[in-house]
Formats: C-alpha cells, structure tokens, sequence
C-alpha cells in the first residue's frame, strides 16, 4: 500500500486530497457523506472579518462540462465561525485549513489577526486574493504582482503558513506566484475560477443576478495544470496545491506529475459529496498499480 501522506512546505499532511474553499460550506456538514480526516485537509469557504451578504441570485448555474458561479463570498465573518462553526469540524479530527479575503489591504490584515488563536487544528491559512480590489478598481488583487505582496503581508497576523490562491485570469501567473512567495506564502493554490458568463437565449439575459461568474469543473481542469505547469518551471521552491476539475484519480496523477503537491476537490463534490474520498480511494488505487510508493515520487515529474 503506498504511503499517501505529502506536504505543502511546512505543513505535513496524510494524503493529498483536500476539499476547495467555497464548496462544502464551513465543513462540518461535510461530515455525513464521508470522514474528513481522512482527506488532507478541509479547506472553508473564504471569510471576511466581518459579515457579508454576497451576491444577488441566481448564484450558481450548470455548464456543460463544469459550471459558473457568482456567490459573491458570502458568509458570516471569521469571528462567527471560530465560535459557532469550527468547534463542529475540529470535533471531526480534520485538518483545517482557513480561507480569508477581502477588498482592502485592512480587510486582510483585520480576518487574519482574527484567526490567531484559532486551535491547532487550523494549520494553515489561504489567503483568497482572486477577489476585487477597492483601493485599485481597475483589477483584482491576484492581478497585480503588489496587489498580492501587500495582501499576504498584511495576513501574518495570522501566525500560520499562509497559502496565496491566485487567478488564472492574470497576465502572468508565475510572476504573481513568485511575488506571493517573495512576501511570505509559503504555497500557492493554482487556481481559482475562470472568468466567464452565460446568457438565456429565452430571457435575452445573463443568467446569474450579478451578470458575470467564474466557470469552474472539468472544461477549466486544463487551464488550471498549465498554471501549475508554469509555476512549478518557473519558480520550482514553491509548493502548490492544484485545483480545478479534478473528478477522478487520474486527475490528481495528473496535478502532480506537473508539479502539484496536493490538490483540491471542489466542483465535484457538487454532484457528489463523497467525492474527494472517492477520488483519494482512486488514487490510492492507481499508485498500488504503478507501484508508486508516495505522491513525491510523482511531483513534478513531467518536468523530466
């Protein structure tokens, strides 16, 4: 059987398959399709210090091979989840990981300071910067290679490894990447959603209430082991968590070979709950077959 356990830098984890922010809510109702900790790690949805309403419905709709979403990060604040949500998820055994954002650099530094004293169980902190900048309107944080800096700057308050999660939408994603690790991530998570719209023939209009949304699922899966391809090649120190259509696992084989040391499940488990156990369970499977004794003899293999 081989040793499914991996790290991303300094946080060691007992196998390679986590949730993705965003898609199994705080995590704790995640608990009756499956064990989480017997996934890497859950990873919640992104939370700003304060609450947050979110985006006007309808916030998510079906694609043909993923599907687009404009939620708008809604969610309740840090402070309510640290006392009402994750005393239910630590009871699990799971290994946390928190997801911040904001629209100011104050907004990142005032969510992080908040997770301080979050128990041991939080053992890392992704910092969300795909998300739009107040101070610079004209583009998102994860657009703008100081934008960035400045955000994961600003979340060490946290007193945790910070994970930046950038967008695939940038110029250059490895000149982001780099820029992020310069300022203290210790990782990146490659990537967040496309930017992308549907429109209802019927209506005349976009479907979603906010217009735009981000296209994620299998149709972006190829995007986003690209952003890990490139990343990997041009900064290859720099631990990655990939994300983006993985559904199978062939696909985390896939993610790691181009330089992933984990990755995220999350659209998936939209159709299915179970699914990043089953994806694990396959993966599993699929190293007993190729004899690969551990995910580091596939990471970054691809690069020859």
């Amino acid at each position: 059987m081989a040793d499914l356990s991996t790290a991303v830098g300094s946080v060691k984890l007992k196998a390679p398959v986590l949730t993705a922010s965003g898609t199994v809510g705080y995590g704790a109702e995640f608990a009756r399709y499956l064990r989480p900790a017997e996934l890497g790690a859950v990873v919640v949805k992104s939370m700003k210090a304060t609450p947050w309403e979110g985006n006007p419905a309808p916030r998510v709709h079906p694609t043909p091979a993923g599907m687009i979403n404009s939620v708008g990060l809604q969610g309740s604040g840090v402070h309510h989840w640290l006392e009402h949500e994750l005393p239910d998820l630590e009871a699990t055994g799971a290994a946390i990981v928190a997801s911040i954002w904001g629209n100011t650099i104050d907004e990142y530094s005032k969510a992080a300071d908040a997770l301080a004293d979050a128990p041991p169980a939080v053992v890392a902190l992704e910092v969300n910067v795909s998300c739009p900048n107040l101070e610079d309107r004209s583009r998102m944080f994860a657009h703008s290679a100081g934008a960035t800096s400045d955000a994961i700057e600003a979340s060490a308050g946290c007193g945790r490894p910070r994970w930046a999660k950038l967008s695939p939408n940038a110029p250059d994603i490895s000149e982001i990447a780099a820029a992020a690790h310069s300022a203290g991530a210790e990782a990146v998570v490659l990537t967040n959603t496309l930017l992308a719209m549907v429109i209802d023939p019927k209506t005349r209009r976009p479907v979603l209430g906010a217009k735009r949304g981000g296209l994620s699922g299998a149709a972006m899966r190829p995007v986003a082991v690209r952003a890990v391809y490139d990343v990997r090649e041009a900064v290859p120190e720099l631990p990655i968590v990939g994300v983006g259509g993985v559904a199978s696992g062939i696909d985390v084989v896939e993610y790691l070979l181009a330089g992933a040391c984990a990755v995220q499940v999350g659209t998936a488990t939209f159709a299915d709950p179970r699914a990043p156990r089953r994806i694990l369970s396959e993966f599993e499977q699929w190293c007993d077959r190729h004899e690969v004794g551990r995910p580091s003899d596939l990471i970054g293999a691809a690069h020859g």
